[in-house]
Parts: C-alpha cells; structure tokens; sequence
C-alpha cells in the first residue's frame, strides 16, 4: 500500500518538502497528492511548477485529499496547532524544527500522538549529513573517547531573516531558526541531555532594519554526560559572502577530536550567474562573485526518462519520513522504528534548551538549570 501524502506550507523550505514528495511518488513509496498554502500567489506558481494541487487552508485540503500522513514547512509559531489538527484525525506528521517554541506546546503533539497511535517525527535534517553521520559513528564506537567538549557554529547571511522570513523574523531569532538544528545535532552524537544553559546575544543590525530580533547568540550547554559545547549563532553575516550559509562543528574527546567545515566541502569559485543550491532564490548577478557551494544539501539530477530526480541530506530526511508510513502502511509498528528517526521526543528535547537560552538572555546570561 502506497500512504498519500499532502505537504503543508509551499514557502521557501515548503518547496523542498514538495520535491521530496515527488521523489518518494517517483519511487512507488507514496504518493504525492496536495499542498495548502495560503498566498494564493505562491499556490499558483507550485502548481505550475510541479503538478500538485494546491489548496488555500489545511480543512479544505484534508477533505479533499484524506491524506495518510503530513509533512509541516510553516512559520514555527504554527506548527503545534496544525500538528494537533492532523493527528487528532489519525494523521502521521512530520514537521519542521523547532518542532514548537513551547515546551508545553510540543508535549500537546506528542500526547496528540500517543493518543491516535501516529508517528510524529521532527526534520532534524544535519542528522543526515554525511559528515554528521560520520561524526556520530565514530564517536558512539569510541574513537573519539569519552567526549570532553567542543563547539558548533551556525551563521547565515541577512538575506534569510530579511528576504526569505521576511514577515516573521521578528517572531524568531538565531536560536530558533538555527540553534535547534545544533541542539538536536550535538545531543544525538553525544548521547546526552542538556542540564545547564547560558545565553548572551546582540540586537545591532537586524533592528536598524525594523526587525527587533536578535543578530547573534552565543550559548553554553553542559550535557549530563560531563561534555560541555558552545554553540555561535547569528543571521546577520553580509550579503557579500561566500556562502548562504557559515557553519561547523569541532568536537574533542579523551582520545581524539574530529572537526567538519559545513561550509568548505572542497568545492569553491568565482562565477557570474545564478549561485543557489536548492533553497532560497538564485542569488544571481552580472559580474563574477566568489561563492562555496554545498552540493550535500540539495541536487537535482535526471532519471532515465529524463524526469526529475532530487538527491541530498534535505530531501534524505523529509524522504525518511514517507519511508516511515509506508512501513507503518504495510504492516510494521511504531514499536519497530523507536530509536530510528528524529522523535518527538528529540524534538522536546531541542525546545528545552532553546527555551531555556531564551530565560539566560532574559536574566543577562545567568546560567539555567535543566530538570
């Protein structure tokens, strides 16, 4: 049995949950059949662009399409309430991290779940990096020892609170749109929970813009495994710069240490044209600019026939959960997939701390104690 699948929220990322979509449909393991948006505009163009009915609000497309299952690609703000809409009605769901920016917000999806017995399942998509997926092995075999400390960083350019969150920037800040993703990413690979917080940050550039958000945080969390990372986060950095995106992660262990440049995979140039990989718009230009590209996020290939084929760690994880329902489809149990995906749990877990970096700015950097 093939699960049918709607996607909610067709905006910048949206569009990469719909390309995942049709790559599962493309490879029999579900099939793709509707997406709500509510910029009717936006609508239009997806439909145009790939073939899927577009619907105005979630009842309208529920009722048409009695999807199976969902994935959720809106302003974090909305996610527990369309997350609840969707598992009260029997319906599997992944969505977007943060998975909510409540505690108390993501405990009402995961007993949502409990309830209707449906799988929620959060897209911690650096989980499925190569490099990550690397990192986590040779640290769970003990090549690293035990895990001592390390830091990761995470720092995009304005573009993304400016063009691309444009009219909900100002509802999120770089530990949100950011630090989740290290949050989750450094908790699965050292196998522990955050006890202890602090946060300090600046409001600089993005409020001269009439965004009133911060520009950058830096963060402390003490795992209860003894290891200690520090986390910089900011999405302010330049138009100018190389890449959308700077980031990476340095760990170092009683017997070793293993850094990955997120940024810097070996590929670098200085070309005229279209720069983009997948998400965002082409940030193109008549003269030549330097630019780092990161092919493991996002490619688009062929298929014999000469159809789209999508490929990289963000379609890897969306496509992770459509594999998920097809197996609950066909007879396999939630029981079976615990400790395989990115879980409600694990999405607990990242609101947690951001939460808890929240209360340390609140309280000028004091350090939070976690239960």
């Amino acid at each position: 049995m093939k699960p049918r699948l709607c996607v909610i929220g067709a905006g910048t990322f949206g569009e990469m949950h719909l390309r995942a979509g049709l790559q599962l449909t493309r490879e029999g393991v579900a099939d793709l059949v509707g997406f709500a948006d509510t910029n009717p505009e936006l609508v239009r163009l997806r439909e145009e662009r790939y073939g899927i009915k577009g619907y105005p609000d979630l009842d309208t497309m529920l009722d048409a399409c009695r999807p199976d299952a969902v994935t959720i690609a809106t302003p974090d703000f909305l996610h527990r309430d369309l997350a609840v809409a969707c598992l009260e009605r029997g319906i599997h769901v992944l969505t977007e991290k943060p998975m909510d920016t409540s505690v108390a917000g993501c405990l009402d999806m995961i007993d949502a779940a409990e309830r209707a017995g449906c799988l929620l399942q959060v897209d911690f998509m650096k989980r499925k990096d190569p490099y990550h997926l690397d990192l986590e092995r040779r640290v769970r075999t003990g090549q690293v020892g035990q895990v001592l400390y390390g830091y990761a960083w995470f720092e995009d350019k304005i573009e993304v609170p400016t063009k691309w969150l444009s009219s909900w920037a100002a509802r999120s800040d770089p530990a949100w749109f950011l630090g989740v993703h290290l949050f989750d990413l450094v908790g699965w690979i050292v196998r522990g929970r955050a006890v202890q917080v602090s946060a300090t940050g600046a409001k600089v550039k993005l409020p001269t813009l009439g965004i009133d958000t911060y520009d950058s945080i830096q963060t402390r969390v003490v795992y209860d495994t003894g290891a200690s990372f520090t986390f910089d986060l900011a999405w302010h950095f330049p138009e100018g710069g190389e890449a959308l995106v700077h980031q990476g992660i340095k760990l170092v262990g009683s017997e070793g240490w293993m850094t990955v440049d997120s940024q810097d995979r070996g590929a670098r140039g200085c070309v005229a044209g279209p720069t983009a990989v997948g998400v965002g718009a082409d940030r193109g230009q008549d003269a030549a600019r330097m630019f780092t590209p990161n092919l493991g996020l996002f490619q688009a290939d062929q298929d014999p026939s000469g159809g789209e084929w999508y490929r990289g760690y963000a379609i890897d994880s969306i496509a992770e959960f459509g594999r998920n329902v097809h197996f609950l489809a066909n007879g396999g149990s939630l029981a079976a997939l615990e400790g395989r995906y990115p879980s409600g749990a694990d999405g607990l877990e990242a609101t947690r701390v951001a939460v808890a970096v929240h209360d340390s700015l609140d309280a000028g950097g004091q350090v939070i104690s976690l239960g």
